[in-house]
């Protein structure tokens, strides 16, 4: 008799449900988030179990992890692409346990891809750093909010972010609450830099480009950090089928439903990797600064539509172009890209 496991994942417990081949309930049971609990739970059933399957949630790593170590054949499903039977009028964890069981035995699971566990440290640190970078840049909006403001005057991003010259003190000299205002966010933009400079050093001395990705660094405008973003939270590019499936997961393509021409609605906006979206928007504004054709590209769109969707099919473009570096090793090529 074969058995299927589902695992409805929470952050501090979590739902073990377990069906047999006719679909019949042998076991379920909710469990502490402990590992040794839900091996010694899933022990009696192991010889038998054909799979165990666990939802996506924001907290899988440990369970994942646990799971493969063990030697259970594990299956992490997407939960954006499973849908309930709308007709129903009652659902809870022992529901959804089931539920997860029932599609891996009908071989109809949704998976999503789990990601190397040796890479899985360094990505984090990357996206640590994107954190930083976020935290910083919304200091400098501020800062340069409060400079126009009282001063009349603009002053760039990178005059601000200078370690050896202050430029802040002298534009808010005699004005006692906004002199401590500038110093406070200088001081705190100096320290975050300092930090997301930490963070740079320490990826680039553990981590190279692979040689499918190398490809990457000839993008327009991309430095180290940025192809390494790219290639650490991409995974292995044969997961995506079609170049449309790898830009739809960097969530650069519309989401809209049309009949007849008529737009009825649209999807899940924040389905795909808001890392990999924030990485391209960042390489579409580089593009645009250091590179003519994509410039030319960018400002042609922008006098038709406006910036922010110039910016959007930029980024898109980019994707496309990122994907075929990756899966075939080979450079950028503008000419393939914007004629």
């Amino acid at each position: 008799m074969q058995l299927y496991a589902g695992i409805d994942l929470h952050s501090n417990n979590n739902y073990l449900a377990i069906i047999d081949e006719h679909d019949q309930r042998v076991y379920q049971k909710r469990l502490p988030n402990e590992p040794d609990v839900v091996l010694a739970e899933l022990a009696p059933f192991q010889e038998k179990l054909v799979g165990a399957t666990v939802e996506s949630t924001f907290n899988w790593y440990w369970l994942v992890d646990t799971l493969m170590d063990n030697g259970y054949t594990t299956h992490l499903a997407n939960p954006a692409a499973i849908q309930k039977y709308k007709g129903l009028k009652y659902s809870n964890d022992s529901h959804d346990a089931f539920w997860l069981a029932h599609l891996l035995r009908l071989g109809i699971l949704p998976e999503g891809y789990i990601y190397p566990k040796e890479d899985r440290p360094i990505r984090d640190l990357l996206r640590k750093r994107g954190h930083l970078v976020q935290l910083r840049t919304s200091l400098i909006n501020s800062l340069q909010g409060i400079i126009s403001r009282n001063c009349g005057s603009n002053l760039s991003g990178n005059k601000i972010k200078r370690f050896k010259e202050n430029y802040i003190a002298p534009l808010l000299a005699g004005q006692e609450d906004l002199e401590l205002s500038g110093e406070v966010s200088k001081d705190t933009i100096d320290f975050l830099s300092r930090q997301i400079v930490k963070i740079e050093n320490t990826v680039l001395n553990k981590v190279k480009l692979r040689k499918q990705f190398l490809g990457l660094q000839t993008i327009p405008g991309l430095g180290k950090i940025l192809p390494l973003t790219i290639m650490l939270e991409t995974g292995a590019i044969e997961r995506f089928a079609k170049v449309g499936n790898f830009s739809s997961y960097c969530r650069k393509v519309p989401s809209e439903w049309k009949s007849n021409d008529t737009k009825k609605g649209k999807g899940n906006v924040k389905n795909g990797n808001r890392y990999l979206a924030w990485a391209f928007s960042e390489a579409a504004e580089f593009a645009r600064r250091y590179n003519e054709s994509a410039k030319a590209f960018f400002n042609r769109k922008a006098s038709k539509t406006n910036r922010m969707i110039a910016h959007g099919a930029l980024a898109h473009k980019l994707t496309r172009a990122a994907y075929y570096i990756m899966r075939d090793n080979v450079a950028f090529d503008q000419q393939k890209l914007f004629t």
